[in-house]
């Protein structure tokens, strides 16, 4: 098939996210990642919008791509007003970005109702606006905004702005499903009139709102056009734009569309969780192909048909994207969860074996009593270790005592009052038993010093490990405050993360179960 080309738009239309703000060094950074996965041009902002726009394209360019152009973005000139003596027009041409995507009007309605113009003038602004760039020697691109829209209320005129575009010299006519509205088949039937009207290079450029983009972007691909637009994770205002994580691994696994090296392409993974580390959003566990999630299994018949043929339920290689297949263990699973889990981290457990199905008993008892393994893998490796005749913990807990008193801050101003919390606990390690105490800034954070302060003296190295993230959640609501709560637990070395769980109609139990086995997980890797 033809070849695509690959429009990231991350660092303009995808930071219009809400909650999402990237700094200049953010947008650099992030920048050199979309080359390295092969991205062929990148919008890096707005020139002359703000002067963080301004900052990142003088300081980018000092960038040096290996696959990639950098992308300026703006708007056609304003009404009745010269090109060459428009702003926005001189702030593009001065960016230093060998490509200008200009956005313009293709619908009569947002040329009447918004710009307040006539449909005249916009073809004059669509047409000087290109040709000034033009003139300054700058591949201009036409985003076609609310194409799909103004094709479907009056065809002719949406065509004839890109005509205009096209004889003015633009060398890509983006297609813009801006309100998300639009189906595949109106995608389709748009795109394959516009190639009766131009030889130009055709492009798409679709947002989220009524969930598919990606799908309305590979009928658009299939229809004739050459170059797709999107972002990382499918960020972007209201619902998202286009997801170039999921077109990608599309076109080039499912359409042998050789857009990217396959080298490249497994790189796509790790770019996705870099982006919304950057983002600082959560990544989403979800999302198809660079989702945690995306290759995980839990019905035991999967991970039975798994462990014999790897095609039998995922529908690629997981690693052609740099993602991993998961084997969820839960009290839906069978032994063959059990089995291949427990082989990942080195305890070799037949499949018809006693040890295997006494332990996949465990699991659907403990799973009843409010513990879930899916979601804390560390906690379920350790009850594996722990199934093992000779397996020898690295501390037991002999027991632990929580107080928490309200008094009066001192000095005393007024009424003023502090909440205090006091762990006290028993920890065995060998033939010692650490008897300590500590306050903490709340009951969970003084049971967790308190066990450090009793296990350092033997694992000095556990000062490393940090909680990073705390959940409680309650599991009969019915039942009020005597109802039974799960907690679950992220911990961290600096390095690799893992989870653990507890669960108890004790809160404080609940979170000393936890994290005990976050300590005890840790330490017992560091055997290995």
């Amino acid at each position: 098939m033809t070849e695509i080309q690959l429009y990231d738009t991350t660092l303009r239309d995808g930071a219009q996210r809400e909650g999402i703000s990237f700094s200049v060094v953010d947008k650099l950074n992030i920048a050199q990642r979309l080359d390295g996965l092969g991205i062929h041009f990148i919008e890096g902002g707005w020139p002359g919008s703000s002067p963080k726009d301004d900052e990142f394209f003088n300081k980018a360019k000092s960038l040096k791509f290996n696959n990639a152009r950098l992308v300026a973005f703006g708007s056609t000139r304003r009404p009745h007003a010269r090109a060459e003596a428009d702003a926005n027009l001189k702030s593009l041409a001065e960016s230093g970005a060998g490509v200008v995507t200009l956005v313009g009007k293709s619908s009569d309605l947002q040329v009447t109702q918004v710009l307040e113009t006539t449909l005249e003038e916009n073809l004059a602004m669509v047409s000087s606006s290109i040709g000034y760039l033009k003139s300054k020697g700058i591949t201009v691109f036409l985003d076609a905004e609310h194409f799909f829209d103004g094709y479907k209320s009056n065809a002719a005129y949406s065509l004839q702005v890109l005509k205009a575009a096209d004889e003015a010299g633009a060398e890509c006519l983006v297609l813009c499903d801006t309100n998300g509205g639009a189906l595949p088949d109106e995608i389709t039937v748009a795109i394959e009139a516009v190639r009766k009207i131009t030889d130009v290079t055709i492009g798409i450029h679709a947002h989220n709102d009524s969930e598919l983009a990606v799908a309305n972007t590979i009928a658009a691909v299939k229809a004739g056009a050459g170059q797709v637009q999107g972002t990382i994770n499918g960020y972007g205002e209201r619902c998202g734009n286009a997801n170039l994580c999921s077109i990608i691994p599309v076109l080039k696994l499912k359409m042998a569309i050789n857009c990217i090296s396959e080298e490249q392409l497994a790189k796509l993974t790790e770019t996705a969780s870099y982006v919304s580390e950057v983002a600082n959003l959560v990544p989403d566990a979800f999302l198809p192909y660079v989702g945690a999630s995306a290759f995980s299994h839990k019905a035991g018949l999967h991970v039975s048909g798994l462990s014999k043929w790897s095609g039998s339920y995922q529908h690629i290689d997981p690693t052609l994207v740099g993602n991993e297949a998961r084997m969820l263990v839960s009290e839906l699973s069978g032994r063959a969860n059990v089995v291949h889990r427990a082989k990942e981290i080195g305890v070799n457990l037949p499949s018809k074996s006693k040890e295997a199905q006494e332990l996949l008993e465990k699991v659907k008892l403990m799973e009843s009593r409010g513990f879930q393994y899916e979601n804390a893998e560390a906690s379920f490796d350790l009850l594996v270790h722990r199934s093992v005749p000779n397996y020898k913990p690295p501390f037991e807990i002999v027991d632990f005592m929580v107080v928490n008193e309200k008094r009066r801050r001192l000095p005393v101003k007024g009424n003023e009052e502090e909440t205090l919390s006091e762990a006290v606990v028993k920890i065995r390690v060998g033939g010692e038993i650490m008897h300590t105490a500590a306050e903490g800034n709340g009951p969970v954070n003084a049971l967790d010093r308190a066990m450090r302060k009793a296990l350092l003296r033997f694992y000095p190295s556990l000062s490393i490990i940090k909680l990073v993230d705390y959940k409680v959640r309650i599991l009969e609501e019915s039942t009020g405050t005597e109802s039974r709560v799960r907690v679950l637990i992220e911990s961290s070395d600096g390095t690799e993360q893992w989870r653990t769980v507890g669960s108890s109609t004790n809160i404080i139990e609940a979170s000393w179960l936890a994290l005990a086995d976050s300590l005890e997980y840790w330490l017992i890797k560091q055997r290995k």
